[in-house]
Formats: C-alpha cells, sequence, structure tokens
C-alpha cells in the first residue's frame, strides 16, 4: 500500500455512538473536531467538505479515515468507499492502550488517539500498530445471519424451558416433558389445580416456546436445503465437509460461512491465528510460561472445532490425527486430554482447509457412504 502525501489528504477518525457520531479531523497540521447525529452519513460528508473549505483544499483532496468494528457493522465502511474515502475498520481489541490504573475516557479522547493511530499507520507505515478487519461482501455477511440466529434461537428455546419449569417446582411439579400432560391437569403437590395467574403465565410461556420451536425448523429445514442444493461457495464447502464422517450439518456450515467460504487463507499459521487456536507464551528474562491458546480469533469456530475434536476421536478411529492424540495424550489425565483437544482442534482445522483448498482427504479419514 502506498503511503499518503501528508499536503494532499485529510484524516478522519469516527468514534461511533447510538446518539452521536465524534469526528477528528486532521491535515497533519491543523485539528479539528466535529460531531454529527449517529447514522447521518450525510452529515459527515458536509463535514468533511467545511473542512477542506476552512483548510483551503481542493474538493477532490483525498481523504483517509478510520473506525473501529462495532455495532455499526461494515455498511458504513461500504459507504464510505463507494463515496472515494479509503477508510479501515480496525479491531478495537488491538489497539494500544495506556497501562496506568485510571485513564481518562471519553469519546473525545478516543476520536483522537483513533485520528493518531491513523495518521502513523497511513504516513509511517506501522502496519502492526493495530489489526485491520477484513470485511466482509454483502452477500457474504448475509450468509451468517442463518445460523447466528439459529444459536440464539437454541439459547432463547432452553430458557423458556428452563422457565417453565422452575414455575412449575414452585408448586411441587417436576415432570419430564413440557407438552404431556396438558398444563391445565396438572396438579400441584398438594392435589389442587394450578393457581390461575401461574397456568396463565405457564400458557403463556408454552406459547413463546412453541414459536421458537417452529422457527428452529423453519431454519433447519432451509439449511438442509442449501446443502442439498448448494448455492454460494461456502455451500459448496460445506457440503464437502458433510461427506466427512464425524462432521455435521451445524459444524460444515459454521466453519464455511464464518471461516473457509470468504477468508482467502495463504497458509496453515493463518488458519490457526484466525481461530485464536494458536499458543500464546510469556517469557520475560528468567521467566518462561505458556499462557495457552490466544483466542484473538472467531469464537463460533473455537467452539465448533473443539466439539467436532472430540466427535473425531469417536468416529475417525483409524484416522492418522486421532492416532496422533491418543498417542501423545492417551495415557494422561482428564486435564492433559483437555489440553489435547484443543491441539487437535488446531491440526484438524488445518487438515479441513487443506481439504477444501487441495481436496485432500485428511490421512486416515473415512468418508460416509453414498
Amino acid at each position: 500500500m502506498t503511503q499518503a502525501n501528508p499536503q494532499t489528504a485529510v484524516y478522519l477518525a469516527l468514534e461511533l455512538s447510538s446518539k452521536t457520531w465524534k469526528l477528528a479531523l486532521s491535515n497533519t497540521q491543523k485539528l479539528r473536531e466535529l460531531h454529527v447525529p449517529a447514522g447521518d452519513p450525510v452529515g459527515l460528508l458536509t463535514a468533511l467538505a467545511e473542512a477542506k473549505r476552512r483548510w483551503q483544499l481542493p474538493p477532490e483532496t483525498r481523504v483517509y479515515s478510520c473506525y473501529e468494528a462495532g455495532r455499526d457493522g461494515f455498511w458504513l465502511d461500504r459507504w464510505l468507499r463507494a463515496h472515494g474515502i479509503v477508510n479501515v475498520v480496525v479491531d478495537s481489541a488491538s489497539i494500544e492502550v495506556n497501562r496506568r490504573q485510571r485513564q481518562v475516557k471519553t469519546d473525545r479522547l478516543d476520536a483522537q488517539r483513533l485520528l493518531q493511530l491513523l495518521l502513523r499507520y497511513q504516513l509511517h507505515g506501522e502496519r502492526q500498530l493495530w489489526r485491520v478487519v477484513h470485511v466482509p461482501t454483502p452477500q457474504q455477511e448475509d450468509e451468517r445471519r442463518a445460523h447466528r440466529e439459529r444459536q440464539r434461537l437454541l439459547g432463547e428455546r432452553t430458557a423458556h424451558r428452563n422457565r417453565l419449569r422452575s414455575l412449575l417446582v414452585l408448586q411441587g411439579v417436576r415432570i419430564r416433558s413440557l407438552r404431556q400432560p396438558p398444563l391445565a391437569q396438572l396438579r400441584d403437590a398438594e392435589g389442587h389445580p394450578l393457581p390461575a395467574a401461574l397456568l396463565a403465565e405457564c400458557q403463556r410461556e408454552t406459547a413463546r416456546l412453541a414459536l421458537v420451536e417452529q422457527q428452529l425448523n423453519e431454519l433447519e429445514r432451509a439449511q438442509q436445503q442449501r446443502l442439498a442444493q448448494p448455492v454460494s461457495l461456502a455451500d459448496r464447502q460445506a457440503a464437502q465437509l458433510l461427506r466427512l464422517r464425524g462432521v455435521g450439518p451445524v459444524s460444515a456450515l459454521v466453519l464455511a460461512k464464518e471461516f473457509f467460504g470468504w477468508r482467502g487463507l495463504r497458509n496453515r499459521r493463518q488458519v490457526g491465528a484466525l481461530a485464536g487456536l494458536t499458543g500464546c507464551p510469556y517469557r520475560s528474562g528468567s521467566l518462561a510460561r505458556d499462557q495457552g491458546i490466544s483466542k484473538a480469533g472467531n469464537a463460533r469456530v473455537r467452539v465448533v472445532m473443539v466439539e467436532l475434536a472430540w466427535a473425531w476421536l469417536r468416529l475417525q478411529p483409524t484416522s492418522a490425527l486421532t492416532q496422533w492424540f491418543w498417542r501423545r495424550f492417551g495415557q494422561g489425565n482428564a486435564r492433559q486430554r483437555r489440553v489435547g483437544i484443543v491441539a487437535l482442534a488446531r491440526k484438524l482445522l488445518v487438515a479441513l482447509w487443506r481439504y477444501l483448498e487441495q481436496g485432500q482427504v485428511p490421512s486416515g479419514a473415512l468418508l460416509k457412504a453414498a
């Protein structure tokens, strides 16, 4: 990436909040601070035009901007780029911070700090001072909605079921199934019908549970259809992963749509780092210890890979990865096996990447019967 010309550029840092966007602008010589209503890109363009006019810069002066990834997502990045602004979306967890025990923090100071880092990034080429987020296309972003909604619905279903059981336990009623017998036929610990208000609340909770289960069934049917008739690259990759024994529809879809389907991975180190499954050593002088995995990547992928690693041990006993695990950790205790399963998850993720990119089936792995 070529470095910007400091004499012919405007630098903009945005601190986004729910009500107001704080803007910090600079031409490397002067600083200007403004704010516009949240979600007002037209006001943002107006503020930029006013800053160029005050600094006597031509309207076509190049603008470099940045903001932290968060609740506003990536639509703003696409909008800025469509208007000729060179923007970067930054991982907020990668931004260096003051290590003092207490520090002053305001949106205004955050915007100024972002602006200082942007100047270092664009003018001096300091590419390691933060991590730039890879922005998905609208289609890639939309493809992640289904399995993420399913994950939320599963949590809601569990919450409704637990709430129903808790309400019934208040009356000494313990049942295995929430559908049989009907709520109206239940009796409390003394043999009396359930109180009217409690019964009505349970019925409303049951209705909400039924709605969640209906939506879950609809989502799962749609996902099965996408696997049977792949449309996008991620769908085709999920269908290919599904051919391996031990890989289910949920795991295949999450890995394809969250990881493999839209990231250009070049080597196994990038695969491990992007999933947050790489080691994180701590060495200072004579002190040396391992802090475990970095957990700096996609949390959904890490969860799926750990679950998939346990399933791989059971369903792929002839796999070279399974045999490596039992040789390395089979004689250890439960804690050592939990450590080993994370190492297996990382190795398995790399093997799946090679399987998708090169068609190389993991050594010794079995495919599902056609």
